[in-house]
């Protein structure tokens, strides 16, 4: 799964991306790994990962990991080609969500494209941009449609009606991701793969001075994101950087003296893996402790498959402890016995933090 990093040249996009990058390279058993230049995997934090790790007494932990992409900046005409457009605008469609960073700090020794700091007019910079790229997707699409409703096929007469819905919206210059959707609509959306269906977070940049006060730049992110259903958080890229930099051991000191209980990198990776409807079931045994990347609603066969394709092709079932139960029994065998480990057949959902042994036959 990938979040692309977006946002106008000067906000701390880049800051951020590569305080995300740095912090990657210090896992231990999934290192960042730099698939191109603007390209990092990193781990999802999981505390509970380190307990069953001592309790297992493993030293091989397998995290859940995400794929963060520094996208190419973006300028006014991007949608016509503009600058780098085409390329910004090829390497987002690639993404499953955006991280889009808004400058929300003063300084006047980093100039800011437009001359003056405001948020809003650049989160509307960028999504004009965006609906602009998608407007011309859907009239294209559209005109296709109508052609076949000609031909009396009832589902392209569907296609058409959903088109024109979404046509109406990009053009009164909103993103799609605002528009209420039925479920028979929105996969029908998914599949014309438009930018502004993204999921997206918002994330105010702010400057160290201003960490823990209030910021009238980050209230008016907030409320815009609030009035389009996206995520928001406020982040000091530079501290994160910082923070990214140090020895492990000193990351927690540090984190105490700023006032602040975790990293703004672990809230960003957390809050990215739930946008995207992703959960973590773990698996765990003296050789390894693992999380494992599913998204909500997965049955037990398919979560199966994660592991190995020869588990969902051969599954029978799955031996299910909840981690608590897990934890609080101090072992698989001991929940065992309290009967805390439940058999599941193929039509089990899994849920985040089920710690799971598969029982299957090829």
């Amino acid at each position: 799964m990938k979040l692309g990093v977006v946002g106008l040249p000067n906000v701390g996009k880049s800051t951020l991306f590569n305080a995300i990058t740095e912090a990657g390279a210090e896992c231990a058993n999934y290192p960042f790994c730099t698939i191109e230049p603007n390209v990092g995997v990193v781990a999802v934090p999981d505390e509970r990962l380190d307990v069953l790790a001592k309790m297992y007494n493993t030293k091989k932990v397998t995290p859940a990991v995400l794929e963060f992409v520094d996208i190419a900046g973006l300028v006014k005409g991007a949608s016509a080609g503009e600058g780098l457009g085409n390329k910004f605008l090829s390497h987002i469609r690639e993404v499953d969500a955006i991280v889009h960073v808004v400058r929300c700090f003063d300084d006047p020794n980093i100039i800011h494209v437009e001359g003056s700091i405001d948020p809003l007019r650049d989160i509307e910079t960028i999504n004009l941009e965006l609906v602009l790229s998608d407007l011309e997707s859907v009239k294209k699409r559209l005109d296709k449609a109508e052609k076949y409703v000609k031909t009396g096929e009832k589902s392209y007469a569907e296609e058409a009606q959903l088109l024109k819905k979404l046509c109406d919206t990009l053009e009164s210059g909103k993103c799609i991701r605002t528009l209420k959707l039925t479920e028979e609509e929105k996969a029908m959306t998914d599949g014309f793969f438009l930018i502004t269906s993204k999921p997206v977070i918002y994330c105010a940049n702010i400057g160290e001075d201003d960490i823990g006060k209030s910021n009238p730049y980050v209230e008016k992110v907030k409320q815009f994101a609030k009035e389009e259903n996206s995520e928001f958080m406020e982040i000091c890229a530079k501290v994160e950087e910082e923070i990214a930099q140090l020895d492990k051991s000193e990351r927690a000191v540090f984190l105490e003296e700023m006032g602040l209980k975790e990293s703004g990198l672990s809230r960003i990776i957390k809050k990215g893996y739930e946008l995207l409807g992703l959960i973590s079931y773990l698996t765990a045994g003296e050789k390894e402790v693992r999380a494992w990347t599913i998204e909500k609603g997965t049955k037990a066969p398919q979560a199966a498959g994660k592991i190995h394709s020869d588990f969902e092709k051969g599954f029978i079932r799955a031996e299910i402890v909840t981690y608590d139960d897990l934890v609080e029994c101090g072992g698989f065998n001991q929940a065992k016995e309290k009967g805390k480990v439940r058999s599941e057949g193929k039509d089990y959902v899994f849920k985040d933090g089920d710690v799971a042994l598969f029982r299957f036959n090829v």
